[in-house]
């Protein structure tokens, strides 16, 4: 247990030239449990305190790494190692994980660690507490590829994936294809790489060829350890990317559609505005009808109503000739209004500004009406203060105009927002901003003749 303790750990003996003591992270430190340490190791104290000892190691490894302290981390990781021998069958059956999850959080930041030593340190956890074993080696291999070693991190991943013990388990299954599908995607970099150095190649040449194949045979092995992993419900948005990226580039437009699909629509999928992200861009890289991409990003409203492809889905809304959407559209944009992160989007604001133009001018004041009542208790103090106007103007006074035509026809030319705005003299802007004190005279909802 010893040469695994110092094999994972280098405590610094300059730091302390004593016998080790263990002790707080505050520096204070106590005898008692250092006498534990000692008569565990050879036997000679009851289980009770064993377990009083691990017990109080776990919690001062705990705090040590809140506080960020490495080094005080991996002494108590030295005594800690003792839980491996606990006769408690439960907890010496959970001890594996939990030292690999403190391990390696102490080596990924200690600052004497290096990959070798990480490396070394997540060999031996494989093979101790064999469960954890394609647990261990995923996060081994992310790191390795962290660090930039693509390749190390391949073969890493290519021999957890023939790792079998027992009989196979759901569980033991998923993570397999986990690990299939990160090798896949270490194939899928090589193959964008590949794709890169083929669009400068000539065509006609023997080194395009010789290309070509190496990434149809990549495209082979990766679309298959995709595939298999995305016929399992849960959320694989960057093995999806990747996959219907390998499928158009091939021409197969068709399959690419339908992965896309199943992963939006298929309801043994949990709900993913990325999924119809996904398969929105796909319909309109190929040039969809207006109706399907409404369609699409119907749903995704429903779920992010304050996503930035809401502003998108608001132009196709504007252009169709159904009432039905341009209402719609006009929904639209007070939801995505509402969020504070949205604030200041000027788009969005013009956008709101020449909608409401459009919705009164054809007489669908009620439209308007809906989206406002609920708001009109609170988006007044939210956007239409005289602090945002001053702000507004101050940073951006294209949006300080189009937000104060919008406030103007909502709240009336006396609201806080429009009247700072309107006092403002700058003689560039003079014209404009007359035109809009027009506007909100004409259209302003506060007017008994609407």
């Amino acid at each position: 247990m010893s040469d695994f303790s110092e094999d994972l750990l280098r405590p610094r003996t300059e730091d302390d030239p004593e016998e080790m003591r263990v002790g707080s992270g505050s520096g204070m430190h106590f005898p008692w449990l250092q006498r534990l340490v000692e008569s565990v190791a050879t036997g000679g104290r009851k289980q009770k305190e064993f377990a009083q000892t691990t017990s109080a190691c776990l919690s001062f490894i705990q705090e040590a790494l809140l506080k960020h302290q490495w080094q005080r981390a991996a002494e108590y990781m030295h005594s800690y190692f003792q839980i491996l021998e606990d006769s408690d069958s439960n907890k010496r059956q959970a001890a594996p994980e939990i030292i690999w999850k403190l391990g390696s959080e102490i080596l990924y930041y200690h600052p004497k660690s290096s990959v070798e030593t990480f490396s070394a340190f997540a060999d031996r956890m494989k093979n101790i507490g064999v469960m954890n074993y394609l647990k261990i080696s995923l996060q081994h291999a992310l790191y390795l590829v962290h660090h930039g070693l693509l390749d190390d991190a391949s073969r890493n991943l290519s021999q957890a994936e023939t790792w079998r013990y027992g009989d196979k388990s759901a569980s033991q299954e998923v993570l397999i294809n986990l690990v299939q599908a990160y090798k896949g995607l270490l194939r899928y970099y090589t193959w964008s790489e590949k794709k890169v150095e083929l669009s400068r190649l000539d065509q006609d040449d023997y080194a395009y060829s010789a290309a070509s194949q190496s990434m149809l045979d990549h495209s082979w092995k990766t679309s298959t350890d995709f595939h298999s992993l995305i016929q399992v419900p849960g959320v694989w948005d960057p093995f999806v990317k990747s996959y219907v990226e390998m499928l158009e580039f091939y021409g197969d437009r068709e399959g690419a559609r339908e992965v896309l699909t199943n992963y939006a629509y298929d309801e043994k999928f949990p709900s993913n505005p990325n999924a119809h992200v996904y398969l929105y861009g796909f319909l309109k890289r190929g040039k969809a009808p207006r109706e399907q991409l409404i369609s699409v990003l119907k749903i995704l409203y429903q779920i992010v109503p304050s996503h930035i492809l809401m502003l998108e889905f608001h132009r196709l809304l504007r252009k169709s000739e159904r009432e039905e959407h341009r209402k719609l559209g006009l929904e639209v944009l007070f939801g995505v209004l509402d969020f504070a992160g949205c604030t200041k989007n000027r788009t969005a604001w013009q956008y709101l500004a020449k909608c409401l133009r459009q919705t009164l001018t054809g007489n669908h004041l009620a439209w308007v009406l809906e989206q406002w009542t609920p708001r009109k208790s609170w988006w007044p103090g939210f956007h239409f203060s005289s602090f945002r106007a001053r702000g507004d103007w101050t940073e951006d006074r294209a949006l300080a105009h189009e937000k104060a035509f919008v406030a103007g026809t909502l709240l009336g030319r006396g609201c806080r927002y429009f009247r700072y705005i309107s006092k403002q003299d700058h003689q560039a802007l003079r014209k404009k901003m007359k035109r809009i004190k027009k506007l909100v005279k004409k259209y302003s909802i506060v007017n008994s003749g609407l």
